[in-house]
């Protein structure tokens, strides 16, 4: 999947056509200087706030059809192929608000994402909204997530992570401590605080759980992880 091109989609014609229009007519050069500095120099930006972008966005999504999975699979793939964070930002929305029209074979697009300019800023909007969705939708994506804990790139064993921070109630446990517990002792910042996030978020639903959690196996968390998982018990 990772050097498949993007399938053809005459809808991601239309929106990329759009897009490559509307979002650079309206950066501002030195906001963008700001955006790269907040994002640690992650990737480009054309400077456009939050709020402004996503009007924009409705501007180009005006009138457009509903779109099938190929269309989420091209338009995702052709924004991030772009440089600009905005165009990814597009996508994440785009695949945020239409993840129920795809299947489960779409896990590889979203891996492919997940992997593909890797920040915080995406990789957890992916995780929690369009992995976490793919798996709600069929829970036997969940033995995929087992993988992905174990992989080497710290951003997919993040979104293994983070993929239930919006089950409440339906949140596999088991798997979601075993996965804390697996990579207890990751080296990496980010992988160490979502362990702490997807317990804290979990706490919520499960407070003497996650209480009970962190006080057998906090030995074996860091205490970043333990910090964040207690943070509102």
């Amino acid at each position: 999947m990772t050097d498949t091109p993007p399938p053809a989609s005459a809808l991601a014609d239309t929106l990329l056509e759009r897009l490559t229009t509307v979002y650079p007519a309206a950066g501002n050069p030195f906001r963008a200087q700001e955006m790269v500095a907040y994002m640690k120099g992650a990737a480009p930006f054309l400077g456009i706030r939050t709020p402004e972008r996503r009007a924009l966005s409705r501007t180009v999504l005006d009138g457009t059809p509903r779109p099938d999975e190929t269309d989420c699979a091209a338009i995702a793939l052709r924004c991030f192929a772009l440089p600009e964070r905005e165009y990814h930002y597009f996508a994440v929305d785009y695949l945020r608000r239409h993840v129920k029209r795809c299947s489960s074979g779409f896990l590889p697009v979203a891996r492919r994402l997940v992997t593909t300019v890797s920040w915080w800023d995406t990789v957890d909007h992916l995780a929690a909204h369009v992995v976490g969705g793919l798996v709600a939708a069929d829970p036997a994506l969940a033995a995929e997530m087992d993988v992905w804990i174990d992989d080497e790139d710290p951003w997919v064993a993040r979104t293994a992570l983070l993929h239930q921070l919006r089950f409440k109630d339906a949140t596999d446990a088991d798997r979601l401590f075993a996965h804390c517990l697996r990579r207890s002792a990751h080296p990496d910042f980010f992988v160490r605080k979502a362990i702490g996030w997807s317990l804290r978020e979990y706490g919520r639903t499960a407070p003497a759980e996650v209480r009970a959690f962190v006080t057998a196996h906090g030995s074996r968390l860091s205490p970043l992880s333990v910090r964040e998982a207690l943070k509102n018990l």
